[in-house]
């Protein structure tokens, strides 16, 4: 069919929607040289007309054409309201698969709405004469196969990083002429709204913009938007027009900040982009960097998207009520098919009764549905819940409709989330997400916006603390069916410079029977969330938490969910992003009911464990106790707390210096440093002055230059600390590890480790290297011990009860749970020395051949000379012969050595894992798994009676 013959035939016709649709698309299918439905796919699966036509009832389907992943298509008689035909098609498209593009048509105008979820919204409008243009034209063919060119290029989050990159400036403006921080957020969040309002015709005629266009023009900002406000507030006029009825707490006064001609010029290009289109789910997070003076600089930084948050709200939320729901729909099909078999009416009444009964209980128990977000922040979690809620309630009533019930007004809403915030202005903006995101979802899907007040109160978003009342109790949180969300992340060890002292203490007080004091904050958070399932008030919680949760202290808070087999879904590690910062996090879901299996990380597993990892309790680690034989060994290195480093050349001018008045070299309180990076890269010519853990200032003053520094450069800083001791020991390091200092005693050398390293690595170091807390001393001096630690067993049972740390993910390890718990063979433990034995012989031997391949492939013998320190007692130096030599050597690390793990390192390590396994009786082969069990089952007979970890 030609152009020509295409116009002129439909311009001509008079015919009715049913009676000419099908034929006016197979018609325009003949002209785009496209196959018709029936051509395509004759068994109309994936392609068809009258998408979702009863079979039973006759009535119309969902859509007058369809085709999966392009497009709904509805007609309308000619001249025929368009607009109401697209509010169909919008009420439809979650059963018509969310289709990329919306297309209505009255046989002589087509307009194409796009409907891709994360794109700005187009509208492309065409009518018969367009046909004659080719370009025109070539829009249908693209709807009709190939939709992604009709794809907008921007994208929702790119439109409100853009308006959230404008209210920063004008907010910073605003701050900058002494405007308090939170009035001028409440303020700008209005204006935000009232953009929005205005671009989803909630304020008529475009009345922000010809407000600031008035302002613009000569008129007083504050006057015109003090009126507005004001008839926002209860409902009223603004000139001759009327406004309705807002307030819901954003408009609960008519208070208004000035504005200059340069904000007033900023504010109407702002109002020119698309708000209706803003994304809620981002807005808060980037007006939050976008407000807050010490986050501007990552405004436009990565935020936790949907697909994310969904990692959370399916598992929690869509799918228990998914399957709640198919079960539901099977007893109303039963029951309508009981309907239409029954021979009486009375009959057939009971039975569709049944069915409608069973229907509106389940919308009855979905719009009672609370979601609690105990840390809700801006309102991302939230939005994404209400989001999936009333599409649930949605779907619900397009299925119910297609069995033959009457589909009903949606009636989830903002009352269905629950939330609590401490920072107020975090909390207004949670509410204004959850506003939006309801009105645009009431938009997108067809349906008009309830009015008289247009934002109902939210009085269920929470300012107040989540964790800590006011009286230093466990606060209280309201009962919801699920409680979801992002808890703050805070390590232990920055309570006392983010939270204070005070609160500190008092937090760890209120919770001190059930959470060791050294738990991550985030851990708060999961207790009260276990308490309330534990309570019943509570059925599922799904929570992002530090990926560190997974070991040490932190991980006591899972053990309750886990023991019970209640974690049902986790993710152990996962991307995520914090106030613009990459982390690692753990995704974790747990019930009230203990499930026949479990998801990790995506596949299913028969039991998921306290530390996040998949299997029956026989390998559970978690159950491991401390051993009283391995106590005393293992230390972390000391804590200087301001700057007790020197450089090299300046420790070996004051070692070479005349004695002190006392009579000694400084030698006694100069030692070379090693921290944990010196370990596994090339070790850094650093020393540090340590006067020990008991040494008073009067003694220290008698090291003349050691102390001079001290005095000039250490004290100031000391004099800063918090903590009354440090202060006044100024002198000494902030953690002096005496105990540490005791095991050395009488050694002449001992084993290092990285706390945090991606891969697990054992060094020697002398006995009088000072090792830094970003180390574990292990003080012991023989090859046996060496190769235990250092042998493949050991390192797994590290892993799966240490730690992790950074964007890296790397593990931690730590003294307590990886050496303290791990049971040495019978008969050599840590305890006692293995003199004679010949299991220890032999692992020695691994362990000491081992040591000397990395060494010389650290440094080579042609490439470094030995050269004497300057005083005897410290090891001698290895000096590179010439920049050839140190160019060579300053790629040979012990991480670069085992991130390649050639051939024969890696059999000098089989060769150590094999004596090790022979010395516990075990084979050469045995698998990793079961040699946890096994060692697992050795502590646990060492520590029968035990009941501290």
């Amino acid at each position: 069919m030609t152009v020509d013959e295409f116009i002129k035939k439909w311009r001509a016709s008079s015919l009715k929607e049913s009676s000419a649709a099908q034929e006016h698309f197979i018609d325009l299918c003949r002209l785009l040289d496209e196959p018709t439905p029936v051509e395509a796919d004759p068994t109309g699966t994936t392609y068809c007309f009258e998408r979702g036509a009863s079979k039973t009832t006759g009535a119309d389907g969902w859509a007058d054409v369809w085709k999966r992943g392009h497009f709904g298509w509805e007609y309308k008689g000619k001249r025929k309201d368009l607009k109401a035909a697209f509010v169909q098609l919008q009420q439809y498209a979650l059963a018509l698969e969310n289709p990329p593009l919306l297309v209505v048509c009255d046989m002589e105008r087509f307009v194409i709405h796009t409907n891709w979820t994360n794109s700005v919204s187009q509208v492309h409008e065409l009518d018969l004469e367009d046909l004659r243009d080719a370009n025109k034209r070539e829009l249908l063919k693209w709807a009709m196969s190939d939709p992604e060119r009709l794809r907008p290029g921007t994208t929702r989050e790119a439109l409100t990083a853009k308006a959230a990159g404008e209210f920063a400036r004008l907010a910073d403006n605003l701050r900058q002429r002494g405007y308090e921080p939170h009035t001028v957020a409440h303020f700008v969040n209005r204006l935000v709204f009232c953009m929005f309002a205005e671009d989803v015709q909630l304020l008529p005629n475009r009345m922000f913009s010809r407000m600031l266009k008035a302002a613009e023009d000569g008129g007083d900002f504050q006057t015109l938007a003090t009126s507005l406000f004001a008839a926002m507030r209860t409902g009223g006029m603004v000139g001759f027009e009327r406004v309705e009825h807002f307030n819901g707490g954003l408009f609960d006064d008519d208070e208004t900040l000035p504005l200059e001609a340069d904000d007033i010029a900023l504010c109407r290009r702002v109002a020119a982009l698309d708000w209706g289109e803003i994304d809620p789910s981002i807005l808060g997070t980037l007006f939050e960097r976008g407000l807050d003076p010490d986050k501007r600089a990552q405004l436009g930084a990565h935020y936790t998207d949907r697909a994310k948050i969904l990692k959370i709200v399916d598992p929690v939320i869509i799918q228990p009520w998914l399957i709640k729901w198919e079960a539901v729909k099977g007893g109303i099909s039963e029951a309508l098919a009981k309907a239409t078999s029954a021979s009486g009416k009375a009959a057939q009444n009971k039975a569709r009764d049944a069915a409608l009964g069973l229907y509106r209980a389940f919308l009855d128990e979905l719009r009672a549905f609370k979601v609690l977000d105990p840390a809700c922040g801006s309102g991302n979690f939230l939005y994404v819940a209400l989001r999936a809620l009333k599409d649930l309630e949605h779907r619900a009533g397009l299925e119910a409709e297609a069995l033959g019930l009457q589909r009903e007004f949606p009636r989830t809403g903002p009352e269905n989330v629950l939330g609590i915030e401490l920072n107020p202005y975090a909390a207004e903006l949670a509410r204004v997400t959850v506003w939006i995101g309801e009105i645009q979802w009431m938009r997108r899907n067809g349906f008009s916006i309830p009015s008289q007040p247009v934002l109902r109160p939210l009085s269920n978003i929470d300012c107040r603390d989540a964790v800590l009342g006011a009286n230093g109790t466990r606060a209280i949180w309201p009962k919801a069916d699920v409680i979801l969300g992002n808890p703050p992340f805070l390590g232990v060890y920055k309570f006392l410079s983010s939270l204070g002292e005070d609160y500190s203490t008092r937090l760890r007080a209120a919770y001190a029977s059930d959470l060791p004091a050294t738990v991550d904050l985030v851990c708060y958070w999961v207790l009260k969330a276990w308490e309330a399932v534990q309570a019943g008030s509570a059925k599922r919680v799904g929570l992002v938490t530090t990926n560190s949760i997974r070991g040490g202290a932190s991980r006591k808070v899972l053990e309750g969910p886990a023991a019970d087999g209640r974690i049902f879904e986790a993710w152990s590690d996962e991307e995520w992003t914090v106030e613009g910062a990459a982390v690692r996090v753990s995704v974790i879901c747990f019930g009230d009911e203990a499930t026949p299996s479990a998801s990790l990380n995506g596949k299913v597993v028969e039991r998921v464990r306290a530390d996040l990892t998949a299997g029956g309790i026989e390998s559970d680690l978690v159950r491991a106790k401390r051993l009283a034989e391995n106590e005393g060994v293992s230390f972390l290195g000391t804590k200087k707390g301001g700057p007790f480093d020197i450089p090299g050349e300046v420790a070996r001018g004051w070692l070479t210096s005349p004695l002190n008045p006392n009579g000694r070299p400084n030698s006694d309180v100069l030692f070379p440093r090693r921290t944990g990076s010196d370990l596994v890269r090339r070790a850094v010519d650093r020393w540090v002055i340590d006067f020990g853990s008991t040494m008073s200032a009067k003694q220290a003053a008698l090291y003349e230059k050691p102390f001079g520094y001290v005095e000039e450069v250490i004290r100031p800083v000391r004099a800063l600390n918090r903590r009354e001791w440090r202060r006044e020991h100024y002198w000494l390091h902030s953690e002096t590890a005496p105990g540490l200092r005791a095991a050395l005693q009488g050694l002449s050398r001992y084993i290092a480790t990285p706390r945090v390293s991606k891969h697990r690595l054992f060094v020697w170091l002398p006995s009088v290297a000072s090792l830094d807390d970003g180390a574990v001393a292990i003080a012991k001096d023989d090859d046996f011990t060496f190769g235990v630690v250092h042998s493949r067993f050991h390192e797994a049972w590290a892993l799966r009860l240490g730690t992790w740390l950074g964007k890296g993910n790397d593990p931690r390890y730590t003294p307590s749970t990886a050496f303290e718990t791990f049971p040495f063979p019978d008969g050599l433990t840590p305890a006692v020395p293995p003199a004679d034995d010949q299991r220890a012989g032999a692992i020695s031997q691994a362990a000491r051949r081992l040591d000397q391949l990395r060494r010389a492939w650290l440094n080579p013998a042609e490439l470094v000379r030995v050269e004497p320190e300057v005083v005897a007692g410290y090891p001698d130096r290895l000096i590179p012969v010439n920049e050839n030599a140190a160019r060579h050597l300053s790629i040979r690390t012990l991480t670069a050595l085992y991130n390649e793990r050639p051939a024969w390192l890696a059999n000098a390590h089989a060769e150590l894992d094999a004596a090790v396994a022979s010395a516990y009786g075990w084979p050469e082969n045995i698998s990793t798994e079961t040699a946890l069990e096994r060692l697992l089952e050795l502590n646990l007979e060492r520590t029968q009676g035990v009941t501290t970890t």
